[in-house]
């Protein structure tokens, strides 16, 4: 059976996209308003795991992206879940932080889960639309693919997220406008930083001499050993 690897550029690129999904999924929980804008705080790291997806969907193509929207999800799923865990472990008597403690660790299950059903479909949806534009377009027009596979997910994403989390809690005009916002925010986030993820892909390619083709793949999303 020949062994599956996976090189350090690699490995390094899922530490890190799974270090942003983690940590925007505790950001979720403050909502920030700047003049008329409103968003949460997660969007400061979150689109940042699209531009990740984007850039491993590019060099090593769908599959490897599949293993690694996983391996993120299962990640997050552990925080959250040691994280609930230490929620209803009692506190010390003389330690004053569990009110803030429990407001950021102790997720409410509707916003656990609306962040779990948003992220495996808005991330699937991204690396999906990626991989048919880049056999489309023969690799040709990076920056393009790019920016609508981010409208894609990251409208996937929204659609899912905020309906399922805020719904009630808060005017449905106000939610709306929050959904627009978020995902147009997020998709400018990647073209400002665009520039960047257009020389790492390259440097990528080159280092790895890797340009990955999604031909006759299966795009199964629970196909986890086809690596």
């Amino acid at each position: 059976m020949k062994k599956k690897t996976v090189s350090v550029t690699f490995m390094l690129l899922c530490i890190v996209f799974c270090t942003c999904l983690i940590t925007s999924n505790f950001l979720e929980t403050k909502v920030i308003q700047l003049g008329f804008v409103t968003f949460t705080s997660g969007m400061l790291v979150f689109p940042i795991s699209y531009i990740i997806n984007d850039c491993i969907a590019e060099v090593w193509g769908f599959r490897r992206t599949r293993f690694v929207i996983w391996l993120g999800f299962m990640l997050n799923f552990f925080a959250v879940g040691v994280g609930q865990i230490a929620v209803i472990i009692p506190a010390a008597p003389f330690w004053e932080g569990e009110e803030a403690f429990n407001f950021v660790f102790g997720l409410a299950p509707r916003v656990t889960i609306a962040s779990f059903l948003a992220f495996i479909f808005g991330s699937f949806v991204n690396a999906y639309v990626m991989s048919k534009m880049k056999l489309q377009s023969k690799g040709k027009h990076f920056s393009l693919r790019a920016i609508v596979s981010t409208l894609a997910g990251e409208g996937i994403d929204s659609l899912i997220f905020f309906p399922i989390a805020f719904a009630g809690l808060m005017p449905p005009t106000e939610l709306v406008k929050m959904m627009c916002i978020q995902m147009i925010l997020k998709t400018l986030y990647e073209v400002l930083v665009l520039p960047i993820t257009i020389r790492v892909v390259k440097y990528v390619k080159k280092f790895e001499g890797i340009d990955t083709y999604d031909k006759q793949i299966s795009y199964n999303i629970f196909k986890i050993d086809d690596f």
